[in-house]
This record gives structure tokens, C-alpha cells and sequence, in this order.
């Protein structure tokens, strides 16, 4: 029997859009964790806020949820010297996120970059390929463990990173993998750019030779720029594609970061988003329930125009 998070891809093909989360780590601030101090640690010190993070994003319309899990590889978890909580942390994560999420919704395991750099770029780059898909293949054993649906590689920068991240989820379950890239906004180009100098579509097609069922961006400027990262990447593939831009630029005022854009202006953006071609929108950096609220009202909304009115029978 497939499992469940297969019913993703299928919901996709029969035309259907899917709402995403929104931030955590603007949710986890609100909430009180300290700057520098580590996320996913209250996966187990702060069970009940994550949940009702979670909560919050089930209740406004996500269709997948995410675990609060961004930062769970070991090379980045010995940041905090909790590389050996490494199968707790995300396990719990895990566990957490399917304690809240509905019957016809998902769980997606969020497996974040390391912050290690590709042994490539000495003489600062010191992390092999082979390294990355052990951290990798470790944390996705973790989630699987606790129960996800899929998988999301997000904010990647990196080709070697997000290829080692997609090789290992493969290897570990046989569960859809979504796998996202940050990109650049290049003024004097009027371009959109990886830190490795990919385009949207050079990003788009590695993404999904290296075994990635989904693509797409996420963080980055804002849903504008999202928009024109989508078009490029649907110019060179029919499969699936995910969208979750941060809410505009961030703005920092002494030590409070806000973000550009609110609930209703980031909403505004969203019909050109599926129109380009998404499949799968949420929100990343600077957004809330009340972000994904709107996004949810305008995806109904494109759904209700493309199913067209009902016949008067079907409404009896």
C-alpha cells in the first residue's frame, strides 16, 4: 500500500492547489525563544507551543503541515552541542505536528541546510557529499520514525547539499520528497540566482533529476519575485511545483525585525502565483496563521472559478 503522502501528488493531478504552512521561526520568537538559542529543542521543553503553532496553521486552512524541524541534522544540531539528541528531537518533531493534523491533511518533515559549506569552496568548505547524506539520511530515518507524510528539503542554497538531502530521503522511505531553493534577487540583473548561480529553471530541472517529486522556492524577497520563480520553472517542467515565499523584505527597528508585508498584502500576489503555475503555496519568514488565512480564501477561491457553478441538482 502506498503511504499516505502520495495522495499529494495525486490531488495535484486532479487539478487540485494546496495550501502550505507558514513561518515558524517568527512564531517561535513571538513565543519567547531567545535569539541563538535552538528551535528545535522545544520540541521537547515546549511541546505545547509547537503544537499550538501547528494548531494555528490547521485551523487557518494548511492542507501539510510542517515539522519544527528545519535545523534537526546532526552538523547542525553540534551547533548546540546536541548532535546526539539528533533521533529525539525530530522524532518528537514529528510527532508533534501529527498530533494536530486533520484526516485529510499532511505532515511534512522539514530538513533544513547545515550551514557547512561543500568541501569545494576551500579553503572555508569542509563538508563532503558523502557527509551531507549521512546527517541527511540520519534525520530522515527520525522523521519517518514519527510519522511523516513527505519530506521537505527547503531553503537550500547549495546543489551538492540539496542532492545529498533528496538522495538520502529516497533512500530512507518511500515517501513523496519536495525539495525547495533560496534564491537571490539580482537588481542589476533583474534576476533570481542560488547562492550557486543556478536559474529557476537550471534549479528546477537538477531538483527533479536528482529524485524530487516536487520543486519550487521558498524564503527569498517575497511573493512578487516567487511569482516570476515559478513562470521560469514551469517553462521547463510539468511536474508539481511548491511556493513559499517570506512576506516581503524584513525590517529591523532596534532589536524588533519586522516584515514588509502583512496578511492582505501578501494574499494580493497569490492569484498571479497560481497563475504561473503553483501547485502548493504557503509562506515562509515574517508570516502567520492570519498570512495563511488570506492565502487559503484566495486558493478557494481559484478552486471554486475553475470547478465552475454547480449544476442546480448538485446543490440540493
Amino acid at each position: 500500500m502506498k503511504a499516505r503522502g502520495w495522495e499529494v501528488l495525486q490531488r495535484i493531478r486532479q487539478g487540485q492547489t494546496l495550501v502550505f504552512d507558514g513561518g515558524y521561526g517568527t512564531m517561535l520568537f513571538a513565543a519567547g525563544l531567545a535569539n541563538g538559542a535552538c528551535p528545535e529543542l522545544w520540541n521537547d521543553t515546549h511541546a505545547d507551543v509547537v503544537r499550538s503553532i501547528h494548531q494555528g496553521y490547521v485551523d487557518a486552512g494548511s492542507d501539510i503541515v510542517e515539522t519544527n524541524t528545519f535545523g534537526g541534522a546532526r552538523l547542525k544540531l553540534n551547533e548546540y552541542q546536541l548532535g546526539d539528541r539528533t533521533r529525539e528531537l525530530n522524532v518528537k518533531g514529528a510527532r508533534l505536528a501529527r498530533s494536530v493534523s486533520l484526516p485529510h491533511g499532511y505532515v511534512a518533515g522539514s530538513i533544513g541546510p547545515t550551514s557547512r559549506l561543500p568541501a569545494e569552496y576551500e579553503p572555508l568548505g569542509d563538508t563532503t557529499d558523502e557527509e551531507y547524506f549521512q546527517t541527511f539520511r540520519e534525520q530522515a530515518e527520525a522523521l519517518a520514525e514519527g510519522g511523516v507524510d513527505l519530506f521537505a528539503v527547503e531553503t537550500m542554497m547549495f546543489p551538492q547539499e540539496a542532492t545529498a538531502a533528496i538522495r538520502a530521503c529516497k533512500t530512507v522511505a518511500d515517501l513523496p520528497v519536495m525539495a525547495t531553493m533560496f534564491f537571490q534577487f539580482e537588481e542589476l540583473h533583474d534576476r533570481d540566482r542560488t547562492m550557486w548561480g543556478e536559474s529557476p529553471a537550471e534549479v528546477a530541472k537538477n531538483l527533479l533529476a536528482a529524485g524530487a517529486d516536487v520543486v519550487g522556492m521558498n524564503c527569498g524577497r517575497g511573493p512578487d519575485r516567487a511569482v516570476v520563480i515559478i513562470g521560469q520553472m514551469r517553462a521547463v517542467t510539468d511536474a508539481p511545483l511548491v511556493a513559499y515565499p517570506n512576506a516581503g523584505l524584513p525590517i529591523t527597528t532596534g532589536d524588533t525585525v519586522t516584515y514588509e508585508l502583512g496578511p492582505e498584502e501578501m494574499a494580493r500576489h497569490y492569484p498571479a502565483l497560481l497563475e504561473a503555475g503553483c501547485n502548493i503555496v504557503g509562506a515562509c519568514c515574517g508570516s502567520n496563521p492570519e498570512h495563511i488565512r488570506r492565502i487559503a480564501v484566495v486558493v478557494r477561491a481559484a478552486g471554486r472559478r475553475r470547478a465552475g457553478p454547480r449544476p442546480p441538482e448538485a446543490s440540493l
